[in-house]
């Protein structure tokens, strides 16, 4: 079987991360927000949203008309 060098690598640092918090999820989770807030990056919340305005008529509509809407045939 082929092994890559690279994902090798990924997996050793990998391992040697999660063992210096004692395979801990909780610590490890909150290392990486500690790390992700220092960075100063902006972070972008891609979750999905209940509603969404209408490009055109700026109107809230719930997402699911959208759906209802495109099934439709236009005329």
């Amino acid at each position: 079987m082929y092994q890559d060098a690279i994902v090798e690598e990924i997996h050793k640092v990998r391992e040697e991360y999660s063992r210096s918090f004692n395979h801990d999820l909780k610590a490890l989770f909150a290392d990486l927000q500690k790390q992700q807030a220092a960075s100063g990056r902006k972070v972008v919340n891609l979750s999905r949203k209940c509603s969404s305005t209408s490009r055109w008529s700026g109107q809230t509509k719930e997402l699911n008309e959208d759906i209802k809407d495109a099934s439709r045939p236009s005329a």
